[in-house]
């Protein structure tokens, strides 16, 4: 296989992405991801099906005054209507009208939709395809062909299916894209159908795969098809999409440019990746996915004192690839299980634990302790580092508190409402503040933020992402003690958000979260320490195995 073959890359998240459960995206949030997109190299971006509603009228309208530099912004639509005359069409209409240089075009491949779903002749099916494609192209458009069914077509009607995908390729289809919709097909099957449409269209014809994951085989079946000659792949960042998802295309890129040697995007673009995946899941909404492949953030997350050794002197031991090749950093994982290796791999750098064996014992038997009670530090790598701090004893104090309070106010039917209460000394000052919330912690949350925010100006950059309680001692029931994580975002204007962890741990759940809270807050606070004024080492420490 050629090391200068170069694979198009077809991203559909702004469309078939966003029929994923949970998934939205605004207006300005497809706009910003048309423009990171084209940035990386992308060379086709599915804005949407511009009849489908006016979100997707109004991208094209706004796509088309973007200076794009190297994407082509596509507009998505099915073939004609049965027994409508192409020209008067509203759906093909609305395509051309959309202004998009590159228009794709979804047909029927399988006869089983051909005969139940669509419910018209086959012939008919053959002339809707061909009579699609021919308007788009006469209308100056580039034109690509999505096989919908493709493969379950096949296995069904070899003829018939291969007939669709010539009709299409004959009207003038520039590319013709064999898609797995049902997401069921295996690799074997993907590689064999292939190379057969190659042989019997002629390998002149232009060839892309589409995928979707309910078998767990998208990314196989896309890598097969590149393989046997399809020299573009559709799919989604992060593989968001109906059902089990589309193929996810960071790991696409990222296996085609590292394993298989083929060419893609741009040069810079391998390195962006991380950042891309986490980009688009800050705009979606959603949460990170810890083990997505490359880019996930324990894609490259070691735990066991055996593998962080042998890691520790020979990384490709225990990783396929280097993790900032895609713009990912390796992640040591300290828990009860942990060794020194651990540790020192995580921390022993930043806070030198390499130059004090005792040390390193000391905090490995700390966190011993506290995870008998029910701490755990392998997903709260902040509280980690601020229990360092606390036996270094450079754990600075930004605050003293003198009391906190939240009373549950339930009248009726009526939603509750929650009022904290917080009072504390910074800076000299006394600082007594209320808020309401729509729970406890959001209430402590912004009365604390009260009173730290004319201080440290900072924390408006702190926000909680992720709130997570778990019952360490189930059979003592209501009175059980919960562990309290809860995942934070620093906002950053010019790049994707920062995150990290922080946990709490109390028989009482409000008091769990305010560990947690209080954890999140000096974490920042020390991280940004540079810009704030410098203050004595404090003895006390806010985790407490009581």
């Amino acid at each position: 296989m050629s090391q200068t073959r170069r694979i198009e890359i077809y991203d559909t998240t702004l469309r078939d992405g966003t029929q994923g459960e949970g998934v939205s995206l605004s207006l300005v949030d497809k706009l910003k991801i048309t423009q990171r997109l084209d940035a990386m190299g992308f060379d086709y971006i599915e804005g949407g099906y511009p009849l489908s509603n006016p979100k997707d009228v109004a991208y094209f309208e706004q796509a088309a005054k973007l200076n794009l530099k190297h994407a082509k912004v596509c507009a998505f639509g099915m073939t004609r209507r049965r027994g409508v005359d192409v020209a008067d069409d509203p759906g093909m209409r609305a395509l051309v009208q959309s202004g998009a240089p590159v228009i794709t075009i979804v047909g029927k491949t399988w006869d089983l939709h051909v005969d139940e779903v669509l419910r018209v002749e086959r012939e008919e099916n053959l002339a809707m395809i061909a009579d699609s494609v021919r308007f788009c192209r006469e209308s100056g458009r580039e034109v690509f062909y999505d096989a919908e069914h493709f493969f379950d077509g096949l296995k069904a009607n070899r003829d018939y299916a291969l007939a669709t995908l010539k009709a299409a390729h004959d009207a003038g289809a520039t590319r013709v894209i064999l898609c797995d919709t049902n997401g069921g097909s295996l690799p074997h099957w993907v590689a064999d159908a292939t190379r057969l449409v190659r042989q019997e269209l002629g390998r002149s014809v232009r060839l892309g795969i589409h995928t979707h994951n309910d078998g767990g085989l998208a990314m196989a079946n896309s890598l097969a098809a590149v393989e046997e000659g399809a020299m573009q792949v559709q799919g989604t960042i992060n593989g968001i999409g109906e059902r089990c998802g589309n193929v996810d295309l960071t790991t696409v890129i990222a296996n085609l440019r590292l394993k298989l040697g083929l060419d893609c995007l741009n040069s810079e673009a391998l390195g962006g990746l991380t950042e891309l995946s986490r980009y688009v899941y800050e705009l979606a909404n959603l949460n990170l996915v810890a083990g997505q492949p490359f880019v996930g953030p324990s894609a490259f997350a070691h735990k066991g004192g055996m593998h962080v050794h042998a890691v520790n002197r020979l990384a490709e031991s225990y990783e396929h690839v280097r993790p900032d090749a895609v713009g990912n950093t390796r992640k040591v994982l300290v828990s009860e299980l942990s060794g020194v290796s651990n540790l020192q791999a995580l921390l022993g750098e930043k806070y030198r634990l390499d130059e004090n064996r005792e040390l390193q014992r000391k905090v490995i038997n700390r966190i011993q302790d506290l995870e008998h009670v029910g701490y755990q530090f392998e997903a709260a790598g902040a509280s980690l580092e601020l229990l360092v701090r606390q036996e270094l004893g450079t754990r600075m104090d930004f605050w003293d508190l003198d009391h906190y309070r939240c009373v549950i106010h339930k009248v009726d039917h009526r939603e509750p409402c929650t009022e904290a209460i917080v009072k504390l000394r910074v800076a000299g000052a006394v600082e007594h503040r209320v808020a309401e919330g729509d729970g406890p912690v959001n209430a402590l949350d912004s009365a604390l933020r009260k009173c730290l925010e004319p201080h440290y100006a900072d924390l408006g950059r702190l926000h909680l992402r992720d709130y997570k309680v778990r019952v360490v001692n189930a059979r003592a029931e209501t009175a059980a003690t919960v562990r309290v994580i809860v995942d934070f975002a620093i906002a950053d204007p010019d790049r994707a958000d920062r995150y990290f962890s922080t946990v709490g741990v109390s028989e009482n759940i409000v008091e769990a979260s305010w560990k947690a809270l209080i954890d999140a807050f000096e974490y920042h606070l020390l991280e940004a320490e540079a810009r704030m004024p410098v203050r004595a080492a404090s003895p006390r420490s806010p985790i407490s195995t009581a």
